[in-house]
């Protein structure tokens, strides 16, 4: 839609979906791509420079990691008041599974939506309901927060959860 997006990879190996080339492709597509170390200070600060310019931040690492690396919603805010600060995550933000590692196929599980009515085995989907939909909810929400900030002047945290998205998805 017309965003300067940019990827930000490890530097050793990566965005860990360069394992599979055509899914990275497909993700990655549009994109620029800069390997920072976040441990670092010198990649911390680079990091800090792009966010004091950005319009946008969303990160997908379990919660407090950031905060941990020094550049958490808190630091990027003080930078950039206007900053969308977009988080996705397993569980989200809060509650007592928020730091419990899982995968798609664990949230899937969780919401429902591997239930066979029908047999013992579960239905095992081949599409990573979980991983799509929250970005789905994740552009939604930073739309929203986007149009706000143009009212308010001031930027927002977003905790997208792929286990409540797919709950939801699980009401009918």
């Amino acid at each position: 839609l017309g965003a300067d997006v940019i990827l930000v990879e490890r530097p050793t190996d990566g965005d860990p979906a360069r394992a599979f080339p055509t899914f990275f492709r497909s993700l990655a597509r549009n994109k620029r791509s800069i390997c920072l170390d976040l441990k670092a200070e010198a990649g911390k600060a680079a990091f800090l420079a792009l966010a004091e310019q950005a319009d946008v931040v969303l990160e997908g690492y379990r919660p407090g990691t950031m905060d941990r690396l020094g550049v958490g919603y808190e630091i990027l805010a003080a930078c950039n008041p206007r900053l969308i600060y977009a988080s996705i995550t397993g569980f989200g933000q809060s509650g007592p599974c928020r730091l419990r590692p899982a995968h798609d196929l664990s949230y899937q599980a969780i919401a429902g939506m591997m239930f066979n009515g029908g047999g013992n085995e579960p239905l095992m989907p081949e599409i990573p309901f979980g991983d799509l939909s929250s970005a789905t909810f994740a552009a939604f929400a930073i739309a929203a927060a986007l149009y706000a900030r143009e009212r308010s002047g001031h930027g927002t945290a977003i905790d997208v959860s792929m286990t409540d998205g797919l709950v939801s998805w699980m009401t009918p």
